[in-house]
């Protein structure tokens, strides 16, 4: 079974995205933790949780991917811009323990001209900082197209973030189709010989999830300008071969697609039709 989802807006709480999710034919989805242009958290409300973890569990709904907000800069060269993006990932990752068995999406950060490695070394510190043995929620790290200072705009930059981390069993990645065509992998005319670089560096077994997502740009222009499934310049016959690899076809794939809900809701019905079981 195809595991298909969108972003969904948090602002009305856990159930009526769990609702939504049905709604349009999904079964997983993701949403942003917070205000994703701010911090500002909405005051924690466990019944909603609790009453959302009942109802996905008699829709099959599983795998829900929480997305850090874009001002989390965990190499940022203000010290203080990085305390936020501790404070903020540690309280992001207290709240999904209402909801276990999901995952923790964020962007590595920019290192703003500090340079890749002093960058890759604040990531590192931080999640050293907040991860613990105990928790049920996995982090990923998200593939970048590589815009301006982005680090993890190569699998070898995600594999030293990952180095680092003292507990590895809570770390994964997130492969955006996105990043990585914008980022120079070939994946339309080399999916396989992309699939097996990633293998080498970082090891399929740390992919847990993927933004599925055509892009505006051609490949290798680090723009991150995403396109409607087919539309763009990754194209349908490349996003069909995706989801049915075999090493990626039983991951959740999660649409970040500039569309409202009728327009996903057409996506995930078209890539449930062109899915293999």
């Amino acid at each position: 079974m195809l595991r298909i989802g969108c972003h969904l807006s948090s602002s009305k709480g856990y159930l009526n995205m769990g609702k939504t999710a049905v709604d349009i034919g999904a079964n997983t989805f993701q949403f942003f933790t917070r205000n994703p242009r701010g911090g500002s958290a909405k005051p924690l409300d466990v019944e909603d949780m609790q009453n959302y973890c009942t109802f996905a569990e008699e829709h099959g709904i599983v795998h829900i991917l929480a997305h850090a907000p874009y001002t989390l800069n965990a190499c940022a060269a203000d010290e203080g811009l990085r305390t936020f993006a501790r404070e903020t990932m540690e309280d992001d990752l207290m709240r999904l323990e209402y909801v276990p068995g999901s995952c923790y999406n964020f962007h590595p950060g920019s290192h703003v001209k500090q340079g890749v490695e002093i960058g890759i070394r604040y990531i590192t510190e931080m999640l050293n900082a907040i991860l613990k043995p105990e928790q049920a929620t996995t982090v990923l790290l998200e593939t970048m197209a590589g815009k301006g200072s982005e680090v993890g705009r190569t699998f070898e930059e995600i594999r030293a973030i990952l180095d680092g981390v003292e507990i590895q069993e809570k770390m994964g990645v997130c492969l955006d189709t996105c990043h990585v065509y914008d980022g120079g992998y070939d994946i339309i005319n080399h999916l396989e010989e992309v699939l097996e670089e990633f293998d080498r560096v970082i090891g399929l077994d740390r992919l847990k999830a993927i933004h599925l997502n055509d892009s505006k740009n051609p490949m290798g222009s680090h723009k991150d300008r995403h396109e409607k499934i087919g539309e763009g310049s990754i194209g349908l016959e490349a996003v069909t071969a995706i989801i049915n690899h075999p090493s990626l076809k039983h991951l959740p794939f999660y649409l970040e697609t500039p569309n409202e809900l009728p327009g996903y809701q057409k996506e995930i019905e078209l890539l449930k039709s062109l899915y293999q079981e």
